[in-house]
C-alpha cells in the first residue's frame, strides 16, 4: 500500500484527533505544582479539583476516540496511581503532531510504523545516556518526588524510605523466583 493514498476517512480521523485535544484542552492547566484547580458542574453536584482522574471521571464523554484518552488515564491511575494528567497530555500532543500527517494523506498504517521505529529510537537513546548513579540515594530521592502529589507528601521523609524498602524487597523476591525457575 503506498503511504501517499486518498483516505475516505480522513475527515473522520481529523474530527476524532480534535475531540481528543479537546478532552486534552480541559486539563491542560492541571499540570504541575502550580496547576489550576477546576469547578466541574452537572448532575452529580459541584467538585472542584486539580486531578485530572477526577477532572475526566466527572465529565460525560460521549466521543468514542476522546473516551479513548480518558480509558488511558484510568488504566495510568489502575497501574501506577499517578501521571494521568501527563498520559493524556502526551497522548493528545502526539495525535496532534500527526494531524498535519493525516491532512497529507500519508496512510495511518504508515505512520504507525513510523511511531513504532521512533519509539524504538527513543528507547535506545534513553538506555545509552543513563547514568549509573548511587540506587539507595537515587530509590530515596525518586520516591519522595513521587510522594509530592499525594495526600501524604507531608510525610514523604516517613514515607520514602518504606517504599524504597518494599521495591528492594520485591526486586529481592523477583530474584529468588527467576532463580528457584531455573
Amino acid at each position: 500500500m503506498s503511504p501517499n493514498i486518498n483516505l475516505q476517512g480522513t475527515p473522520q480521523l481529523i474530527a476524532n484527533i480534535n475531540a481528543c485535544q479537546a478532552v486534552a484542552d480541559c486539563i491542560r492547566t492541571t499540570l504541575g505544582p502550580a496547576g489550576r484547580d477546576k469547578l466541574v458542574s452537572g448532575g452529580r453536584g459541584v467538585t472542584i479539583s486539580n486531578d485530572g482522574a477526577t477532572i475526566l471521571k466527572l465529565l460525560e464523554i460521549a466521543h468514542p476516540a476522546a473516551q479513548t484518552l480518558v480509558d488511558i488515564s484510568f488504566s495510568q491511575d489502575a497501574e501506577v496511581g499517578d501521571g494521568t494528567t501527563t498520559v493524556v497530555l502526551l497522548a493528545a500532543e502526539l495525535l496532534a503532531n500527526l494531524k498535519e500527517f493525516i491532512e497529507e494523506n500519508i496512510h495511518p498504517q504508515s505512520i504507525s510504523s513510523y511511531i513504532r521505529k521512533a519509539g524504538k529510537i527513543a528507547v535506545e537513546t534513553v538506555e545509552k545516556l543513563a547514568v549509573k548513579a548511587e540506587m539507595n540515594e537515587m530509590l530515596l530521592k525518586t520516591a519522595s518526588t513521587a510522594l509530592n502529589s499525594k495526600l501524604i507528601a507531608n510525610h514523604s521523609d516517613l514515607f520514602a524510605p518504606m517504599v524504597v524498602s518494599a521495591v528492594q524487597n520485591l526486586k529481592s523476591l523477583d530474584n529468588l523466583l527467576q532463580s528457584i525457575a531455573l
